[in-house]
């Protein structure tokens, strides 16, 4: 057994049983291991952002880390933008990236690179195998890095030569520890926050208490207190639905996340970060909470967030308490003339139960929250690291965590342009995923962001890095292009007729939405 078959099968008993793949010469002995061991689905992409993007997506739905088989150093920073969104999220993800062989890096080959400089901006965890007989312990002590609690990017650096060489066989993983529980005294610092600030508290939420469970014991929280609940902007997946306590985000636009803020007196933080700007602005505060507001830390993202609300559940008598649950609320398919709020009706309507949501309609899909939260029990995620080209990656691990459940990408059309080649794979798997593309030819978030950053009336020059014409991209032939039957929608009768047939059609499709 070589030491990249030692690594697979490694990774396999380690519970990393899918690998996202864009390989090269110096990966091809673990190209060929594949062959040879039972239980690794690996998932060819033509582009490294899709597969540290389909990683992430894979790891929020399956509550495990997937395996990325990365390119060297060029291969590696191909994948930074969505690792980047990944280590944001906290999300598990064992990266293994080809090197050239030990004995032939100083001869400075053309692809040769610093390959741990480029993997430790975006990894918790770096390591270089020595030799053929380490790779196995290797792998074993990444699976362990990427499962720590809340989850992290481990990269993991094979030269060729420890490829090929003989290995060790199967590693057993290091234990692995359960999340911390916090002490006594979070639970009495944060009860006694929510008693007293009634409805002037606030009980902000991130993480697995964004989960249905998580989100009862928010909601029995908020009767016996009259706290109110919020989730941050973006988290790694919320539940959301009838039946479920209903829960809303902070507004991702400086005023009206401020507005939404501005009579909090006690913040009492679940796994959430204490609110900031997403960017800073001219004569615009940075930190969104209001002056003099008493913030207090239940429980850190890392630590058992579950248990911590249970105990501030019994702390303030709540387990009885009867939480609000949202009813099943199915809005009325729109017709006419396109808006936002008939693109959302037209999700809720349709929706089926079940359903993963990827989120990344920058600027359209802002006001999508109310006319949806009543729709059959579904999953949101959005992206918590804010580099764009995520959703379509996403939506690939996604559908591979859950081949059950339908898939829904929401993305603008400049977001969706960094990662088109994703559209392939969906279509070489046969993944249930709808792409809706919101296709207003420019890149309209930053139209709004030039005039909140004071940058004065834009003119031609400026303009031209804003707009996505001459020419228009058309999605239709994009994506017919790489496998995947497309639509165009002119108006929201076209629009709701091509989405509810979208949901009762299993495989990959697109929908052009033209703004």
């Amino acid at each position: 057994m070589n030491g990249a078959e030692s690594l697979v099968r490694t990774l396999v008993a380690g519970g990393v049983d899918v690998c996202f793949a864009n390989p090269g010469t110096s990966e091809m002995h673990f190209v060929a291991a594949l062959d040879r061991v039972e239980g690794m689905r690996c998932v060819l992409a033509l582009f490294e952002g899709v597969v540290s993007g389909a990683a992430d997506g894979y790891a929020r739905m399956a509550d495990k880390p997937a395996a990325t088989l990365l390119h060297l150093g060029p291969g590696l920073g191909n994948a930074l933008a969505n690792l980047h969104n990944a280590r944001k999220a906290a999300v598990p993800i064992v990266n293994i990236v080809g090197e050239h062989a030990t004995y032939h890096i100083a001869n400075d080959p053309p692809l040769g690179a610093d390959i741990e400089g480029i993997a430790r901006p975006v990894s918790a965890w770096v390591r270089t195998s020595r030799d053929a007989k380490s790779v196995a312990a290797d792998g074993a002590a990444a699976i362990a890095a990427a499962r720590k609690s809340p989850g992290q990017v481990a990269t993991l650096i094979l030269p060729a030569d420890t490829a090929w060489n003989e290995g060790s066989g199967i590693a057993a993983l290091p234990p692995i520890a359960a999340p911390a529980k916090i002490d006594d005294a979070a639970v009495h610092a944060a009860a006694t926050a929510l008693r007293a600030g009634g409805k002037d508290a606030m009980l902000m939420l991130t993480g697995i208490a964004l989960r249905e469970h998580g989100l009862m014991l928010a909601g029995k929280i908020a009767a016996a207190t009259g706290c109110r609940i919020l989730a941050q902007w973006s988290n790694v997946r919320m539940q959301r639905g009838a039946g479920r306590v209903p829960i809303f985000r902070l507004p991702y636009p400086i005023d009206a996340a401020l507005n939404t803020l501005k009579d909090v007196k006690h913040l009492v933080l679940c796994g959430a970060r204490a609110p900031i700007a997403f960017f800073a602005y001219p004569d615009k505060p940075s930190i969104l909470t209001p002056e003099g507001c008493d913030i207090v830390t239940l429980a850190r993202l890392e630590q058992d967030l579950i248990d911590a609300l249970e105990r501030l559940v019994d702390a303030l008598g709540a387990r009885n308490a009867q939480a609000r649950v949202q009813q099943l609320d199915i809005p009325a398919a729109p017709s006419g003339a396109i808006t936002l709020d008939k693109i959302a009706a037209a999700l809720g309507a349709h929706l089926p139960e079940g359903a993963v949501v990827i989120d990344e309609s920058v600027t359209s899909g802002r006001g999508f929250a109310p006319l949806t939260a009543g729709c059959r029990p579904h999953d949101w995620i959005t992206n918590m690291g804010g580099s764009i080209g995520f959703s379509m990656p996403v939506a690939v691990g996604a559908a591979i965590a859950a081949p059950e459940r339908k898939v829904v990408c929401l993305s603008g059309d400049g977001s969706a342009l960094y990662t088109p080649q994703a559209l392939w794979t969906m279509a070489r798997e046969n993944l249930d995923v709808t792409v809706v593309i919101f296709a207003n030819r420019s890149y309209a978030i930053l139209k709004g962001e030039l005039a909140q950053v004071g940058a004065g009336n834009p003119g031609r020059k400026a303009m031209d890095m804003l707009t996505l014409d001459r020419p228009d991209p058309d999605w239709r032939h994009i994506a017919k292009g790489l496998g995947v039957e497309a639509t165009r929608a002119t108006d929201m009768d076209q629009f709701s007729a091509q989405f509810a047939a979208a949901m009762t059609t299993r495989g990959p499709r697109l929908i052009e939405l033209l703004m």
